[in-house]
Order: C-alpha cells, then sequence, then structure tokens
C-alpha cells in the first residue's frame, strides 16, 4: 500500500512539473483568433517577413508565461479586438506552444 502512495504521489509531482503555464487555454482557438486579428500585419511592419521574427528573435521580451499575458492582452487593446479573459488565455496558449515553450 505505501509503494503504492509513492508511486500516486511521484506521478502526480511529474505531471505537475510537466503541466502548461496556460491550462485553461485552446491552442487551436488561438491561432484562429491570430489569424483573425491579424496579428501578422501588424508584427511584419515592425519585422518585415510574416512577422514571426518578434517571436523568435534573440532579445525576445518575453521571458515568463506571465509576461505573455501581459502583451497579448497589451496587443489586443492595440489593436481594437475584443477578447475575453479566456480567449486571450487561447492566444497565449498558442504562443506558447508555437514558440515559447513556457512550462
Amino acid at each position: 500500500m505505501r509503494h503504492r502512495f509513492l508511486g500516486l504521489t511521484l506521478a502526480l509531482l511529474a505531471g505537475a512539473a510537466f503541466a502548461s503555464p496556460f491550462p485553461k487555454g485552446d491552442p487551436k482557438a488561438g491561432e484562429k483568433l491570430v489569424k483573425e486579428a491579424k496579428c501578422g500585419a501588424c508584427h511584419a511592419s515592425m519585422f518585415g517577413g510574416d512577422g514571426s521574427a518578434i517571436y523568435t528573435r534573440p532579445d525576445r521580451k518575453m521571458k515568463n508565461p506571465e509576461q505573455l499575458r501581459t502583451q497579448v492582452r497589451f496587443c489586443a487593446t492595440q489593436l481594437g479586438v475584443s477578447w475575453f479573459p479566456e480567449e486571450e488565455e487561447n492566444v497565449a496558449a498558442y504562443l506558447n506552444q508555437q514558440y515559447y515553450k513556457f512550462k
């Protein structure tokens, strides 16, 4: 019995260590929102090309999940899109999955 409890405890801890920082976010829904808002057009005006360099540049600004959430909210405001908090979470989940890989 004790070994079973220890195994379950370790499994739960391992799962928590690899949990997404955006557990309620839906990356597929976030990708759709990014395309609909035309985020790439704004990024392309700053970085050229398709604008994805904003996510992959060596000196990128996002260092943790909270900064990414804040930036998503800022960009949504700048673009004038009216995303609900759960939509912002979806966008952050998509960007994290695609580019940032925060744990």
